[in-house]
């Protein structure tokens, strides 16, 4: 039998004849982004792909999802997850397959699309690790779950996938993998243990007053002022109610009071983003969140009680380390110096909504996905945060290679790890 690392070389030895047919896949999913909810197209595509290599495939799970199961005899089943939609972003890479489409956003709006987060990256490597597995069905036994996810960008789009009966299509994983390109070099494999993406809350809040003539504030209970003092009082949460050394963000990103400057409006609204890297201190900050809002409320005397809305929810990203070990193993195995611990990362991610559904460990590790030399350049000159595209940038644009061979071969190696017929 061959040890996990031969099978790895005997597997993406057929990388080299689908290449070509991987970067147009690329090519092709870039220039035709989808919203969240709505990626029929690239769903599509998948389905057909997968149902080619000869998978058992589900389309239409949870909405758009579509799921790969390929059965290869006993063994472990390894659940490998990409996520599929794209960002309402002008695209501005000036790339010759660079996205012009338009699409209509969940309020109505007619929004560019564009693959800002390199999701198509994911997409095209999953299907090239699963094209290749089961073409190499002698290197490995066991079952292959193949996920092509919704709707991450809005946070939901894992859970849509549970709450459709996703544990009535596949067996339960014994591990979960996935992986997501990055704003450092091409060629280089990152990996974490513990958290390694945050978790994070959307909030939309809604504070109400009573309006009058702008000249006549004693008739008022002014919205504008109580929004503002919110907002202040909000900057001391994280400083004086996270204990040091404890990670949390919370941000203020939008304050809509108002039409013109001689009226006093009756409400204002106020959208706030909360990031933390534990679930008792995300709890921290959202409940200080409702106690400052109120209290401010009532310090106005509002005629009404605020309203709080939840636009989003992201679970923490929190590797299991005995997984990250083996799989940052196998990754060095293959790429040598250029897998490596990287930081944790301040982002979100619904991925681990899956695995949490079925009770399974898992990984999610980086991939570069910067042209080497120009991230270097940047490097020396000490200007990586002003000269380097990070995700969801309009100019954000994943060279295609090695950043897609890498890929491919990240997701067989870390698979392998379980489904070598030695592993």
């Amino acid at each position: 039998m061959a040890s996990a690392g031969s099978a790895v070389t005997a597997v993406v030895q057929g990388l080299e004849g689908m290449r070509t047919r991987l970067e147009d896949c690329y090519r092709d999913l870039h220039a035709h982004p989808e919203l969240s909810h709505e990626e029929h197209r690239t769903a599509a595509s998948v389905a057909q792909w997968l149902t080619d290599a000869g998978y058992e495939t589900h389309a239409g799970v949870g909405g758009t999802g579509v799921v790969g199961v390929l059965r290869n005899g006993d063994g472990p089943t390894v659940l490998l997850r990409a996520d599929m939609d794209a960002l309402p972003v002008l695209e501005g890479t000036g790339l010759p397959y660079a996205s012009v489409d338009t699409a209509t956003d969940a309020a109505g709006a007619q929004v560019p699309v564009m693959h800002a987060c390199g999701h198509d990256v994911h997409v095209t490597c999953l299907l090239g690790a699963a094209e290749l597995l089961a073409t190499a069905r002698e290197q490995w036994s066991g079952t292959l779950v193949a996920i092509f996810q919704p709707a991450e960008e809005v946070g939901d789009g894992a859970r849509g996938m549970v709450e459709d009966g996703l544990a009535r299509l596949v067996p339960k994983p014994d591990v979960a993998l996935a992986q997501h390109v990055l704003a450092f070099p091409a060629g280089e494999v990152g990996f974490c243990s513990g958290p390694f993406l945050s978790a994070a809350n959307t909030l939309r809040i809604t504070v109400h007053g009573r309006g009058a003539h702008g000249s006549m504030p004693q008739a008022a209970v002014d919205p504008v002022v109580l929004a503002a003092m919110i907002v202040v009082r909000l900057q001391a949460v994280v400083a004086r109610e996270v204990a040091p050394g404890e990670f949390a963000v919370l941000t203020v990103g939008s304050v809509q009071a108002g039409t013109a400057g001689n009226v006093i409006p009756d409400q204002a609204v106020i959208q706030l983003n909360v990031r933390a890297y534990s679930e008792s201190t995300r709890g921290t900050v959202l409940d200080a969140i409702r106690r400052v809002v109120t209290a401010e409320c009532q310090a106005s005397n509002c005629p009404q009680e605020p309203e709080f809305e939840q636009l989003d929810a992201y679970p923490v990203t929190a590797n299991d380390p005995e997984v990250t070990e083996r799989v940052g193993a196998a990754l060095t195995a293959v790429f040598g110096e250029r897998a490596h611990p990287i930081a944790r990362q301040t982002a979100s991610e619904d991925f681990s909504d899956l695995p949490n559904a079925f009770g399974t460990p898992y990984t999610y590790w980086g991939i570069g996905g910067i042209d080497p030399q120009t991230y270097h350049q940047a490097e020396q000159a000490d200007r990586v945060a002003q000269d380097i595209p990070v995700n969801h940038a309009a100019n954000f644009a994943p060279v295609l290679q090695p950043t897609l061979d890498v890929g491919t071969t990240a997701l067989v190696a870390a698979a392998l790890e379980w489904l070598a017929k030695d592993g």
